[in-house]
């Protein structure tokens, strides 16, 4: 099989919850442990960070991954979903796995993957884990897919696990209440392992009963750090002032992830680097600022407020949920421009009223669909918008979008290109 008859397989012959939404979707683990069983469990081969939560789970995996990079670890990662390439969502210390490793790995389990039928990403998380071992990584970074009870990559047995923090997102999945939401996130608290939960919210009585059933030392991260804006470095790079406790702790963290709601991801991150510290891993100050300070390049992040031209500025950002787009939202209004030009696509599976009731009034809109199965029509888009006073015009792909919104825009103009992960990937 050549590599591209390896990926047309794996997405057309395996469910794909990025592609179709629900029917992709299992309530258990029966495949993965399968998986894990025939391939001799690759996880217990390799030490893992587990992290789950509703936003910021990405940039936190790929910091702490890039620490590690930088403290003299190889390291692996493991993120979903993918921008461009399947290959982005397993790395070892930023570098892709070989095509020829996932051409290999399909060939030689394809009798049994078509046996039992595993979705993607129960598949994925497989090759990822299998990969792992082969390759001898000292530390994995692990992100979870949609919730973490009865994800596929919940059969780990973690160094720590974080939660960065709980929003309303695949609520039909999940369930309908952070409450709920949040008792499926901690699934992936382990016994007697350090759980680093990124924000004190309303939720955080799920956590510590769960943590206290499990005796799991349970950390806060925004009670030990504060980090505060300092002074920006570049337009690709911000500065932060942290503190522990009441004393500076560094001064500043200078990092490459745009987005003043990165301070609450590095809080998170520093959290965690404590935990890990005390199990024995050897990450020093210069490792935690260089790794911060080149997320991007040692890991190859896309995605998280990435300015795509400036002139005009033309930045996309993956945040897709209400909570992530109010994040978004104040980042916008933060960045100077006289008119903003918003390209918005989403999913047809997620009521989309929570996001749009937050987007800005004022924004000239271009509504479009991602090609794939599960992006909602343009038109019911517009639909949908109107009802919450946005207005705009429909598209039939992000990159017709775009080029609409660069006729439109003059040149102290913003365009913004958002709403779903798979408008942006097009658009990269």
């Amino acid at each position: 099989m050549t590599y591209k008859e390896t990926i047309d397989f794996l997405f057309d012959a395996l469910p794909m919850f990025q592609r179709i939404g629900a029917a992709a979707y299992k309530a258990n683990l029966d495949n993965t442990i399968a998986l894990d069983e025939y391939l001799g469990h690759p996880h217990m081969h390799f030490k893992s960070i587990h992290v789950a939560g509703t936003n910021g789970k990405g940039s936190v995996c790929h910091m702490l991954a890039a620490i590690f990079q930088e403290a003299g670890y190889k390291t692996g990662l493991y993120t979903s979903p993918h921008m461009k390439d399947f290959r982005e969502r397993i790395r070892i210390n930023g570098k892709c796995i070989p095509e020829k490793d996932v051409t290999g790995f399909v060939r030689e389990h394809k009798p049994f993957i078509e046996k039992i039928k595993p979705s993607f990403f129960e598949m994925t998380v497989a090759m990822a884990f299998d990969y792992f071992r082969n390759e001898k990584v000292d530390i994995a970074v692990i992100e979870t897919g949609l919730g973490g009870r009865l994800d596929s990559t919940n059969i780990i047995e973690p160094v720590i696990s974080v939660i960065t923090n709980i929003g309303l997102d695949h609520t039909n999945f999940l369930g309908n209440s952070l409450k709920k939401i949040a008792g499926e996130k901690a699934g992936i608290i382990k016994y007697r392992t350090p759980v680093v939960i990124g924000e004190t919210q309303e939720v955080f009585p799920v956590f510590m009963k769960k943590a206290n059933e499990m005796n799991a030392p349970l950390l806060i991260a925004d009670r030990w750090y504060r980090v505060e804006e300092s002074a920006s470095e570049s337009m690709n790079k911000q500065a932060f002032r942290v503190y522990l406790m009441d004393e500076i702790r560094f001064d500043p963290v200078v990092t490459d992830l745009s987005g003043n709601y990165q301070k609450k991801n590095i809080a998170t991150v520093l959290r965690a680097i404590d935990a890990l510290k005390e199990a024995g891993f050897e990450l020093d100050d210069q490792a935690i600022l260089s790794g911060c300070r080149n997320v991007k390049k040692l890991t190859g992040l896309r995605g998280r407020w990435e300015i795509l031209d400036t002139n005009p500025l033309t930045i996309c950002d993956t945040g897709h949920n209400r909570e992530g787009m109010i994040e978004v939202v104040r980042q916008i209004k933060r960045t100077p421009h006289k008119r903003l030009h918003f390209i918005f696509g989403t999913v047809s599976d997620k009521d989309p009223s929570h996001v749009l009731k937050v987007l800005p009034k004022e924004a000239i809109y271009y509504f479009t669909q991602a090609n794939i199965p599960r992006a909602m029509a343009k038109e019911e888009l517009v639909k949908q918008a109107s009802k919450e006073g946005l207005k705009g015009r429909a598209y039939s792909s992000p990159i017709e979008a775009l080029e609409a919104a660069k006729k439109a825009s003059k040149k102290d103009d913003l365009i913004f290109i958002g709403g779903s992960t798979f408008v942006v990937a097009e658009i990269l």
